[in-house]
């Protein structure tokens, strides 16, 4: 549970204005406390940010605040869209499990012998 409880602390942000920097984040997010991270994320092929952030702020309390009071906040010329990041799902074992209960024959199906 501790795990869950440090992920609060990872805010997704989407929408974000291509103009915006890095600084531009930091000042609106030191509003709610300390800023401890900004990854700003970049498209594979270009290189060039494409408008979605991860933010993690120092605490969980500053996190929720900066959720509730900035989403829908305009920055620069777009409404940007504030939510807590989710964890990452474990796909591997998931599929792989589907997958092989999916292969396996089923009892009395097939042609007798």
């Amino acid at each position: 549970m501790m795990s869950h409880k440090s992920k609060v602390k990872d805010i997704y942000v989407a929408d974000i204005s291509f103009e915006v920097v890095e600084e531009d984040l930091q000042k609106l997010f030191s509003v709610c406390g300390t800023v401890k991270a900004i990854n700003m994320l970049k498209d594979d092929r270009t290189g060039h940010f494409n408008g979605r952030a991860f933010i993690r702020m120092a605490s969980d309390a500053e996190a929720k605040e900066a959720i509730n009071m900035l989403d829908g906040t305009r920055l620069i010329n777009r409404c940007i869209s504030v939510s807590a990041a989710r964890d990452k799902p474990i796909i591997e074992p998931i599929e792989e499990t589907a997958v092989k209960k999916s292969r396996r024959p089923r009892p009395g199906k097939g042609r007798r012998k």
